[in-house]
């Protein structure tokens, strides 16, 4: 009798092992502890990733992904709108994030691959939470997500609740140059727009059928902005030769010295959680009597 019992033993075992190479050869284990790896070819989703506390699964970045400063010590793989499929491939990753326009062919590139992409190029703030929800659902980062859209959302209400009492006749005119060769702004649709709105600014910009276009520097003179945003970093030489453009020394702005180049440009025009500091850092240009 306990011959019987170790043999049925025996081979209850053999067919227990029988099984898990079967399902272990057939891709499924009773326990997938394989810690999912990510790859960013955007600064903007490389900033979002480590704000929801992925560090250690991200296994490669784009060479313009600069922040935070964890972000130059990943494996570079190529530039933004050329990188290299060879390296990203065999990094073996389970999502690739990217963003739209430039990135396209790159998108479709990836997905002929068989690798799984995921794209976030919102274009304005609310987008912007749908994106981070996106990111954290895919990532399992469901909580740190939310966290990070309520925490962001608590800066933006601080800032609205000192823009509030401010009438719109009160508020400052503003003009956001976007490039000065040839000369561009932000209009309706772009963040730029939304943020100096609720920032408390009326941007004379506004009105431009697309987000981001051409603007006339006659046009800047007859709208006389109060503030002007350079959203690019220049020296102060370069500063210096705003106000020698032609009739530009007329303008409000530069009369007053409430011309501004040291917001950093990746804080107005990355869509990443760091562009409530640059709502903030437009608001106390807005309104500097109030800090």
């Amino acid at each position: 009798m306990a011959f019987l019992k170790t043999r049925k033993g025996f081979f209850m075992s053999k067919i227990i092992l029988i099984l898990s190479l079967v399902l272990f050869n057939c891709g499924i284990g009773f326990a997938d502890t394989r810690i999912p790896r990510y790859i960013s070819l955007a600064p903007s989703t490389t900033e979002i990733l480590f704000a929801l506390g992925l560090d250690d699964q991200i296994v490669g970045v784009s060479t313009f992904c600069n922040y935070p400063l964890k972000a130059k010590d990943k494996p570079k793989v190529g530039n933004f709108s050329q990188p290299n499929m060879e390296k990203i491939i065999s990094l073996a990753p389970d999502v690739v994030f990217c963003t739209g326009l430039e990135q396209s062919p790159v998108i479709r590139q990836l997905r002929e691959l068989k690798v799984k992409v995921c794209v976030s190029d919102p274009a304005n703030m609310q987008e912007l939470f749908v994106s981070i929800r996106e990111i954290g659902s895919l990532t399992g980062k469901i909580k740190e997500a939310e966290s990070l859209i309520s925490g962001m959302k608590q800066e933006i209400e601080k800032v609205q609740a000192k823009v509030k009492p401010v009438t719109l006749e009160k508020r400052p005119t503003v003009f956001v140059e976007y490039w000065f060769n040839p000369l561009m702004s932000a209009g309706k649709g772009s963040f730029i727009d939304e943020l100096v709105t609720l920032a408390g600014g009326v941007n004379i910009a506004g009105d431009m059928s697309k987000p981001y276009s051409y603007f006339s520097p006659e046009l800047v003179i007859k709208r006389n902005p109060q503030v002007i945003i350079l959203a690019y970093m220049v020296n102060s030489q370069d500063l210096l030769s705003l106000s020698q453009r032609l009739g530009w020394s007329d303008i409000s702005a530069v009369k007053n010295n409430r011309v501004y180049n040291d917001i950093n440009s990746d804080l107005l025009l990355r869509p990443s959680p760091r562009i409530v500091q640059g709502l903030k850092l437009l608001h106390d240009k807005f309104y500097p009597e109030n800090e």
